[in-house]
């Protein structure tokens, strides 16, 4: 085969070849597949707004085979949608908007086959920007402590300050040297001359800058001066305090109400006619002796009494409240009673202690409101059905049991239930044990207090029934728990539990009352009056200054010590309660200082529970439980056992000593300054080790605070048996030492 032959052969076996595989045909001879048709892209995800000033940036993920993007907007969420832009990058910023308007957004993807669903919604809200950041404002209130070798620094913090530059100088007015750098409000500069006067001055820092210096405040280490009074403590002569003794009326309704206290109590004159049924009530003398719906307007039976003690659960407190023991509560919202003849049969219905001695009915949550019969027993099953377990054994928040309000007192502050005659006390005291019986007989363990007198003349006489003396077993207590007891010792167990009273002091300056000294200006001697007041609840050598001292006891009132000897002798295991009390004092360091006293008085006497009463605003009076409860502006709190402290002059100065079941070691001081002078205090008896911290309030440092609380002025070693402090004048002083 030639050249030319040999080719032409080759080129028809390579095209047979080709078409012998189909190549360039389909195996059926038809053409080749058809290319697919574009869809939409998938819907944007991730969409996220971020807001600025008057406007709002949108950024997402992209969707595959997208080729721009539709941005949409409404005014509310979930639409209508309106396009507001169209992107073809997966970010745009919506501008012109309204700041603090809320805009919400949705962003779908597009390309040539058509557009996606809505992506899921976005929302911003545009607003001003934050203003620049900058330096803190100038520290405040800048006072120096002197000590042995040193001098103790505290101030007021500045608002943004991240740290402070403690500056000391030779001389008035500097030049400054800077000798500290603290992150807190407070410096002790050691290593000092005694004698020799430095001069200090504080800025404020943070990350923009410096502060200017403070204003300047001086002092003059000095060796430790001879102790002006001396506290013996006795770390072996101890006694459980009781949680419940810082505790407040009405809690949620006092302005300034400090946090960390355990108890709350819904009593006074206003549920002494309270029908639990309808939840009407009648404050008596306070207010028209008028029927009406103050304490709430539910018609649900005893919602005032739930939501009251369902807020102090959620606060962690325990409750008191009241059961009504005169007889008659509201059977009507309709305003005023008439009192011309009290009482009003028709405005008010009857208080059965028992319901079983009436009706074979059961207990129920929702009472026939227009029935004659209100049932107490019945009351308190129902508060059990709303929040279960308050009135049980080991209940971490109780709800103790308050037998009606101030009995002596009935045929005035009640005139329109009591009518003109008084309860009598043979009287009172059979009522008292026909209701303990039956509230223990539905919940055996409820802890109740009774006889709840209004003051000292109910505990004396019943208000001139009884003819008392001074140092006789012929006071009311000395009738009523003999009775009690030996119906208590019938029944199996105590019915009353704690012997409840109120307090408001009697003391005066010599005409006025302290619980009537208010103001934030007052004389020494009015100082003095409300200061030294406390002492009349346990001092034997103290004789206040009123009609009780002078003419009915011609002697020291002692009343704590008093009562708890007749508890012992007649009715051993009572505990006592003092449910209402004040000193005055309400504008004043004096009121601090009394407050402080109080609550001190009550752990070193093992009172069972204590609940304020303020009379008035009186922001002083509710700083005296920061002393205990909060010190160090967080948790720190008093200890929970009481030791033993005795003072050298205890009408300057006393210190309540605690220590700390739960932390070894740790031991908290309350100390009292009630003179107007410093008191140079010795703490002995204790064994100290690790870090004092001295926690203050005065005149000065509780200027311009709101609230009033603790300051930490000093932190110094603490080692030995014996603790050295200068207490200011007029001043409650904190020291934790761990």
């Amino acid at each position: 085969m030639d050249q030319r032959n040999a080719s032409v052969l080759a080129a028809l076996l390579l095209v047979g070849l080709t078409f012998g595989c189909g190549g360039g045909l389909s195996s059926n001879g038809g053409p080749g597949p058809t290319p697919a048709a574009p869809t939409a892209p998938a819907a944007p995800t991730a969409l996220t707004a971020m807001a600025g000033n008057q406007q709002v940036t949108l950024t997402w993920t992209a969707s595959s085979g997208a080729t721009s993007y539709h941005v949409k907007r409404a005014a509310t969420s979930g639409g209508l949608y309106t396009q507001v832009g169209a992107a073809t990058v997966t970010s745009y910023t919506d501008a012109g908007l309204t700041n603090s308007t809320k805009y919400f957004y949705v962003v779908s993807a597009l390309n040539t086959a058509g557009e996606s669903a809505n992506s899921s919604e976005a929302s911003g809200t545009p607003a001003l920007p934050a203003p620049a950041p900058s330096v803190p404002a100038v520290p405040t209130a800048l006072a120096a402590t002197a000590g042995n070798q040193q001098v103790s620094l505290s101030w007021t913090a500045s608002s943004g300050a991240t740290s402070y530059r403690v500056k000391r100088a030779s001389a008035s007015g500097g030049p400054y040297t800077q000798v500290g750098a603290p992150t807190t409000t407070s410096y002790t500069n050691t290593g000092l001359t005694n004698g020799t006067t430095y001069f200090y001055v504080v800025s404020a820092l943070n990350a923009t800058g410096e502060s200017a210096n403070s204003s300047q405040a001086s002092a003059t280490p000095a060796a430790v001066a001879a102790a002006d009074v001396t506290i013996t403590v006795n770390p072996t002569n101890t006694k459980p305090i009781s949680p419940w003794i810082y505790g407040l009326n009405f809690y949620t309704g006092i302005s300034g109400a400090p946090p960390h206290l355990t108890l709350d109590r819904a009593g006074g004159n206003r549920w002494t006619a309270y029908n639990w049924e309808t939840n009407a009530s009648n404050a008596g003398s306070d207010f028209l002796y008028e029927n009406d719906t103050f304490l709430t307007s539910s018609t649900t039976p005893a919602e005032a009494v739930r939501s009251f003690v369902a807020a102090d659960q959620s606060l962690g407190m325990a409750s008191v409240m009241t059961v009504q023991l005169q007889g008659l509560v509201s059977g009507d919202e309709s305003g005023p009673v008439s009192v011309t003849s009290p009482p009003d049969l028709t405005r008010f219905k009857q208080v059965i202690d028992k319901k079983s001695t009436i009706t074979p009915a059961a207990f129920t949550d929702t009472p026939s409101p227009t029935d004659a019969n209100v049932y107490m027993d019945e009351f308190l099953w129902s508060m059990d059905q709303k929040i279960p377990g308050i009135f049980g054994a080991g209940a971490p928040l109780p709800t103790f049991v308050s037998l009606d309000n101030e009995p002596e007192l009935w045929n005035s502050t009640h005139l329109e239930v009591q009518g003109h005659n008084p309860v009598s006390s043979d009287n009172y005291i059979a009522k008292t044990i026909t209701l303990t019986k039956a509230l223990k007989d539905q919940f055996p363990n409820v802890m109740i207090f009774g006889p709840v007198h209004y003051g000292f003349e109910g505990i004396y006489n019943w208000q001139g029934e009884l003819s008392a003396t001074p140092d006789g077993t012929n006071w009311f207590p000395d009738k009523y728990l003999p009775a009690i007891k030996t119906a208590s010792d019938a029944y199996g167990k105590p019915l009353v539990d704690v012997y409840d009273f109120h307090w408001y002091s009697e003391a005066t300056d010599g005409s006025t009352r302290v619980t009537n000294l208010t103001g934030s200006t007052l004389t020494d001697a009015q100082v003095q009056a409300i200061v030294q007041s406390p002492r009349s609840l346990w001092d034997p050598t103290f004789t206040e200054n009123s009609w009780i001292t002078n003419a009915v006891l011609g002697e020291p009132i002692k009343l704590l010590p008093r009562l708890q000897a007749k508890i012992n002798a007649e009715f051993p295991g009572t505990g006592i309660s003092i449910t209402e009390y004040e000193n005055g004092g309400d504008n004043h360091i004096a009121g601090t200082i009394a407050q402080a006293d109080n609550l001190g008085v009550f752990g070193s006497q093992k009172v069972f529970a204590a609940t304020l009463w303020p009379l008035g605003t009186c922001p002083y009076i509710l700083a005296g439980f920061r002393a205990f409860r909060g010190f160090d502006g967080a948790t720190a709190s008093f200890g929970d056992t009481s030791l033993a402290a005795t003072s050298s002059k205890v009408q300057n100065v006393a210190v309540y000593a605690s220590s700390d079941s739960t932390r070894p070691g740790r031991f908290v001081f309350v100390a009292i300054n009630r003179s107007t002078s410093t008191q140079v205090t010795a703490i002995n008896g204790v064994t100290l080790s690790g870090t004092a911290s001295v926690y203050q309030m005065t005149a000065s440092s509780a200027q311009g605070q709101n609230p009033i609380h603790p300051v930490l002025v000093q932190q110094i070693p603490a080692s030995g048996s014996s603790l050295t402090i200068t207490l200011p004048a007029l001043s409650v002083s904190t020291i934790e030492v761990q």
